[in-house]
């Protein structure tokens, strides 16, 4: 059978639908329109030209927030649970990578002359190598807690038609917080994997505040108006 062609202005139709004409009801244009559609949708399903659904529909994006040298070991702001948080993040990281959803890497650089960590153009700014960007992965550089402000994640986020946010990084208390409540603020939907988070002991009118009792604290805070919170087993598995 010849191909179906359809020539937009003059309305030529190949031979092969000259046929249709004798078993149609005289005067029955809705008729004809009817069949002329039922052939063409079949031939395009014939030929495989159906649209078919994407494998993924992109609207979800992995955030790591300043998961950098100066918070690990050696580095000039240490925090307690660094390792163990980057290898969880890396653990989300090896799944978004593997389905292709967008992942986004925040990375801090002072821009306070008086700042004693991540200083621009340093080892300890440097994203951490457990969670390195490879080629081709968006880092967005920030100068606030807000990895929003004055930065072009919003536009990003909303290129990619992302709506839910997973969210991980450093520190619980400072960056995470600011940039998962202005998310809430911009309509995004956010899970914070928890153990994929990291913070440090605070101090408040001379009481040393434990980082276990801070991180505990702020995950409180997020947790159902602002986040969903999972442990990265719980994401993984689907809980």
């Amino acid at each position: 059978m010849k191909s179906l062609r359809i020539h937009p202005g003059n309305k030529t139709i190949s031979k092969s639908l000259k046929h249709c004409d004798q078993i149609l009801i005289p005067n029955s244009t809705n008729m004809k329109h009817l069949l002329l559609t039922i052939v063409i949708f079949s031939f395009s399903l014939f030929l495989g030209f159906s649209q078919q659904k994407p494998a993924n529909n992109m609207k979800k994006a992995f955030v790591l927030i300043d998961i950098q040298n100066d918070y690990f070991e050696n580095g000039s702001m240490t925090l307690v649970g660094a390792e163990e948080a980057s290898l969880n993040a890396r653990k989300i990281l090896d799944q978004f990578r593997s389905v292709g959803l967008p992942v986004i890497y925040i990375q801090h650089l002072a821009s306070n002359p008086k700042a004693t960590f991540f200083l621009p153009q340093t080892k300890g700014a440097e994203i951490h190598e457990n969670v390195k960007p490879k080629a081709g992965e968006t880092v967005i550089i920030k100068h606030f807690p807000n990895s929003f402000r004055e930065t072009e994640l919003l536009e990003y986020l909303k290129s990619k038609d992302v709506i839910d946010l997973v969210v991980c990084g450093m520190m619980t208390h400072m960056c995470v917080d600011a940039t998962v409540r202005a998310a809430k603020d911009f309509g995004f939907n956010c899970v914070v994997i928890s153990d994929a988070c990291a913070t440090r002991d605070l101090d408040i009118n001379g009481e040393k505040v434990k980082a276990a009792e801070v991180q505990k604290s702020f995950l409180a805070a997020f947790n159902g108006f602002y986040a969903t919170i999972n442990t990265t087993k719980q994401y993984l598995e689907g809980k």
